[in-house]
């Protein structure tokens, strides 16, 4: 950052439990010179975080988000936010990213299941069929490809907002190993339906033929193995969040990719006998927006959340183990690439921490 104007300048100093901020007003960001004990954040006059600067020699794994006063004062909804206490905005721009991210995630998903079923009918004039009696591996393909990749594409773009959950089985998972919080979890559990919900409304209102991406077990597949294939499925797609978002390390800024694959491969092997739902609001949505419930709703609740709690077990088993003294990451103590994010939204990605914590004291 090469600014000459003058910036406002924090310094934390660090003792074994806690982190003391100190303000300062500095000419040039030139005229810094930065020790192994110190981690800085430059701010504009303007109040906002302009860019973080952290010492290669030492490395705070959370640095919190600060209140910062704005020297000049400030206009517009940015500086109303800023009156909002910490937690209470983060939870706000959390629940906010959830909704947007949910509904975009599942928008292209559904749509790309509509194309899927529409083009695999001889429709004719006017009319466009949507229903299929036999779905064909070209179609599994089209819907597993849309739902892989409408997550890894949306889950990088939402992560720093709000982890990029996108499903009510992922958070559980999230909440249970402690990488949020219960409050965060029901927010963005109601986040996830009502973004869900609009999605389902939106694609039924846009195309014609009638929505058909509802969620069903096949005719040869019983309600047990339809929760059981759910389970192991949503078992798989957890534990991959997990390992490449969760756990820190240098990869986590690609995480989106792994998780979008781990979706693409779970999609083809249980679109043709469950419908590959692993997400209960991707089920309910259309049910809701049909008006019409099928008596097997429950599968796709019971499934994925056992799957989730099954993939919690798998991780803190691995973790007792200490898997990663197993195969050592000599970057395992570098920081994450990509840099810092805003508390509320890291809250979603970090196991043991959570951002209803003091805004200015942090867990060493």
């Amino acid at each position: 950052m090469c600014s000459t104007r003058p910036s406002w300048l924090l310094l934390a100093t660090a003792t074994p439990r806690t982190v003391i901020i100190h303000r300062a007003r500095v000419a040039s960001a030139q005229d810094l010179l930065l020790r192994g004990t110190l981690e800085t954040a430059l701010v504009d006059r303007g109040g906002l975080i302009g860019q973080m600067r952290f010492d290669p020699l030492f490395h705070f794994p959370g640095f919190p988000t600060m209140d910062i006063d704005e020297p000049h004062g400030g206009h517009g909804f940015g500086h109303l936010m800023k009156k909002i206490p910490a937690t209470a905005r983060g939870h706000i721009v959390a629940v906010v990213g959830e909704a947007v991210g949910t509904f975009c995630f599942l928008f292209f998903a559904f749509t790309g299941t509509q194309s899927a079923n529409v083009a695999s009918n001889p429709n004719t004039g006017d009319t466009v069929i949507t229903t299929t009696p036999q779905k064909n591996p070209a179609q599994l393909l089209y819907i597993s490809l849309a739902f892989g990749f409408s997550l890894a594409v949306n889950a990088w773009v939402y992560f720093r907002i709000s982890g990029g959950l996108f499903n009510p089985a992922v958070t559980l998972g999230m909440m249970l190993i402690q990488a949020i919080t219960p409050v965060r979890a029901a927010l963005l559990f109601i986040a996830q339906m009502v973004g869900a919900i609009v999605a389902a409304y939106v694609v039924q209102a846009l195309f014609t033929g009638g929505l058909n991406v509802s969620t069903t077990l096949s005719d040869t597949t019983t309600v047990a193995q339809g929760v059981i294939i759910e389970m192991l499925l949503t078992m798989q797609l957890v534990f991959t969040i997990f390992m490449l978002a969760a756990e820190k390390h240098t990869g986590n800024f690609i995480a989106p990719v792994g998780i979008g694959l781990s979706l693409f491969i779970a999609e083809l092997t249980g679109v043709f006998w469950t419908g590959g739902s692993l997400n209960p609001a991707r089920s309910f949505a259309p049910d809701v927006a049909l008006a019409s419930f099928s008596s097997d709703q429950w599968v796709y609740w019971v499934g994925p959340f056992a799957g989730s709690i099954l993939a919690v077990l798998l991780f803190k088993l691995v973790k007792s183990l200490e898997y990663d003294t197993a195969n050592p990451d000599p970057e395992a103590a570098l920081p994450p690439a990509g840099g810092p994010v805003n508390d509320g939204p890291r809250e979603s990605m970090n196991p043991g921490r959570s951002s209803d914590s003091d805004a200015t004291a942090m867990k060493h």
